[in-house]
């Protein structure tokens, strides 16, 4: 006795887990090309700021070793658009023994930029001793 296997009807079938298959894919690749962006988001944050505060260190080292009538200037920095703006104030510090400190200042580097048109501005204060030319 012979037997027939019939295969049963299945069509289109395939087809459909091909388009499933390719739409959960789709999804996944679309996940990470948004997580790949974020990150890409992320460095260029941090690169900008890594790049004004460097700036701002050259500011500073360019500066501490003028005279005090010298410190309060501005630098713009082309190449990045910054805006370097520094100015001194006078100080009048007490010691833990009730002297005070003479010649003391505060250099204030006031950095303004604004990379792909989002404007920021980061500050920064340090005292500095300048002895009185004779």
């Amino acid at each position: 006795m012979k037997t027939k296997f019939h295969r049963p009807v299945t069509r289109g079938y395939i087809l459909f887990e091909l388009v499933m298959a390719l739409t959960i894919f789709a999804i996944a690749v679309l996940g990470l090309a948004k997580a790949l962006n974020q990150a890409l988001e992320t460095a260029n944050l941090l690169k900008r700021d890594q790049i004004i505060r460097i700036g701002m260190r050259n500011v500073f080292e360019e500066l501490r070793n003028k005279p005090l009538a010298k410190m309060s200037t501005t630098i713009v920095d082309a190449t990045y658009g910054i805006t370097y703006t520094s100015s001194t104030e006078a100080l009048s510090l007490k010691t833990t023994r009730g002297g005070i400190l003479s010649d003391m200042y505060n250099l204030n580097i006031h950095a303004t930029s604004s990379f792909d048109g989002v404007p920021q501005e980061d500050n920064l204060d340090v005292y500095v001793y300048k002895p009185a030319q004779p």
